[in-house]
């Protein structure tokens, strides 16, 4: 088996950042702890190879894609695309799954910059990670407030929230729930929520805000005629529910989700839903990050990229 990074940490007792540090003669340390992680690499006849292309000034050709969860198909698909384009540039790409969890995000953080990365491309839900805030290398950000000074690109969602719920309005629902994820952050998913509102509002329209963690609890057919979901899977879990009890969709009731991956669209067709537009996201995404690290220095803009509706 071939050694890594975290293997010759392991042996020496330090973090994956000190033998990072280690081997690219980075920061003070004890002679004491270059010993132990020199001693550890020769014990594990571990090779450096990026972090060697690093240190002759050459690129590593490798980007980092950290997302939360790749069972959601939105998200699959996204990084799918990423690692395609990237591929097309001639990137190479390694892919973290955070699985929503703070510790492992913070773990594959410290691996990704240890093994010398040209950059990441974060669509981190662990919001308020210190490390996005100390960092000085070339990242951005999906959909996600990390830090001042990390560029985001997105799609309208609050444009995205109007659509789903003047679909609402234009069936004529007369009891409906908005369901709302609990995230106290400044990331414009929030955005989603707030057009939600603001059209629901202007139309004078009443609806009930429910956590996502109400739904398991909720018997929708009882309570409800209309649904917005915040992403397609939670629709298709709603549906299902009012289905069990006879009713039919886009006629006895209506639930919009969001997202749009190829997957929902192809085994549910019949899901009103908000596209997310996933080649242009992938290609922004790229250009974005290629272009901090070009010019690490500059100040590069976020961009807001246009959502579609299908019903």
């Amino acid at each position: 088996m071939v050694a890594k990074l975290q293997d010759v940490a392991k042996l020496a007792g330090v973090s994956v950042t000190t033998v990072s540090r280690v081997i690219n003669n980075y920061s003070s340390l004890s002679e004491k702890t270059i010993k132990k992680v020199h001693q550890a690499m020769r014990q594990l006849n571990y090779q450096p190879n990026a972090l060697a292309r690093a240190m002759q000034g050459k690129p590593s050709k490798f980007i980092g894609l950290i997302f939360p969860n790749l069972t959601n198909p939105f998200f699959a698909e996204l990084v799918n695309e990423l690692e395609h384009q990237l591929f097309l540039k001639g990137y190479k790409t390694i892919i973290a799954s955070s699985a929503e969890n703070r510790e492992i995000e913070h773990e594959y953080l410290n691996m990704l910059f240890a093994n010398q990365v040209d950059g990441i491309i974060s669509g981190s839900h662990n919001l308020g990670i210190e490390e996005y805030q100390q960092l000085t290398a070339p990242i951005v950000s999906f959909d996600r407030y990390l830090s001042d000074n990390i560029p985001i690109v997105a799609e309208d969602s609050y444009r995205g929230g109007q659509l789903a719920a003047q679909f609402m309005v234009e069936h004529q629902v007369k009891r409906l729930a908005v369901i709302v994820d609990e995230d106290t952050s400044v990331s414009p998913t929030l955005n989603r929520l707030q057009g939600v509102v603001d059209y629901l509002n202007r139309q004078d329209k009443n609806f009930v805000t429910l956590a996502k963690e109400e739904i398991g609890k909720t018997k929708f057919a009882d309570k409800f005629d209309g649904v917005i979901a915040s992403n397609d899977i939670q629709a298709l879990e709603i549906i299902a529910q009012y289905q069990q009890s006879g009713y039919k969709l886009n006629d006895d009731f209506f639930v919009t989700g969001y997202d749009g991956s190829q997957l929902v669209c192809q085994i549910a067709p019949q899901l009103p839903t908000v596209v997310q537009p996933i080649h242009a996201l992938a290609e922004n995404l790229i250009s974005t990050l290629l272009e901090r690290v070009a010019n690490p220095t500059k100040k590069v803009k976020s961009v807001t990229l246009p959502v579609k509706f299908r019903a």
